[in-house]
C-alpha cells in the first residue's frame, strides 16, 4: 500500500501536515471570527459572512502552508528547526494582515510564557518521534506565573492608557468594550441591553 510504504513517507507527512494545518485553522478562526463579527462587525449579514469566511480561509491555508514545509532529508541539526520557522514565517505569515498579527501575537506570548520557571525539574526532549509523543509540558511554577501574569496586565493596561495606538486591534477593541464603553450611557437601554447609544 502506497500510504505505508516508507519511501513516501516524508511527502505523506507534509500532505498530512497541510491537512492538519488547515483543519487546525479553520478550528480556531471560524468561531472566533463568527464571535467577533456578533460582538464588533458592521454591515449586513452577508457582509459579515464574507469577513468570517475570508479570515478562516486566511488562517486556514496559512497554517497549512506553514506546516507543510518541511525539509526531511539527512541528519536533522538543532538550529534546523529555527530557521525553518524563521524561513516559513517570514513567507507564510510576514504580510501584515490582522489575521498574521493575531497568529503571531499568540506565537509571541507563547514564546515568552515559555521562558516562565517550570514546576518541577527540566529534561533534555527525548530522540525517538515515538518517546516524543509521551512526553508531557510541565506546568509554569504557579508563583511565577502568578507574577508573569500581574506584569502581562499592567503592562497592557498601561499601554491601553497611555499608548493605545500601540496595542494590536483586537486588543484595542476588546479593551474598549469593556472599559470605555461601560462608562457611557444614556438611558437604562444603553445600560442594559445595547452597548453605546
Amino acid at each position: 500500500m502506497l500510504f505505508l510504504n516508507p519511501a513516501f513517507h516524508d511527502y505523506l507527512a507534509i500532505l498530512k501536515g497541510a491537512r492538519n494545518g488547515f483543519v487546525y485553522g479553520v478550528k480556531v478562526r471560524f468561531p472566533h471570527a463568527v464571535v467577533m463579527s456578533i460582538l464588533f462587525g458592521r454591515g449586513d449579514v452577508t457582509s459579515r459572512l464574507k469577513v468570517i469566511y475570508r479570515a478562516t480561509k486566511q488562517h486556514a491555508l496559512n497554517l497549512a502552508k506553514f506546516v507543510s514545509k518541511k525539509a526531511n532529508g539527512g541528519k536533522e541539526r538543532s538550529a534546523d528547526s529555527f530557521i525553518a520557522g524563521v524561513i516559513g514565517g517570514f513567507l507564510v505569515f510576514g504580510e501584515r494582515t490582522a489575521v498574521n498579527e493575531q497568529i503571531v501575537l499568540y506565537v509571541v506570548s507563547r514564546v515568552i510564557a515559555s521562558f516562565i520557571p517550570r514546576a518541577g525539574s527540566y529534561s533534555a526532549s527525548p530522540q525517538s518521534p515515538r518517546a516524543m509523543s509521551t512526553v508531557k509540558p510541565i506546568p509554569p511554577n504557579p508563583r511565577y506565573f502568578a507574577l508573569f501574569a500581574a506584569i502581562s496586565w499592567g503592562a497592557v493596561m498601561w499601554l491601553f492608557k497611555e499608548r493605545g495606538e500601540t496595542i494590536q486591534p483586537g486588543m484595542f477593541n476588546s479593551m474598549t468594550y469593556l472599559y470605555r464603553d461601560s462608562e457611557i450611557w444614556t438611558n437604562l437601554k444603553t445600560l442594559l441591553w445595547h452597548n453605546k447609544p
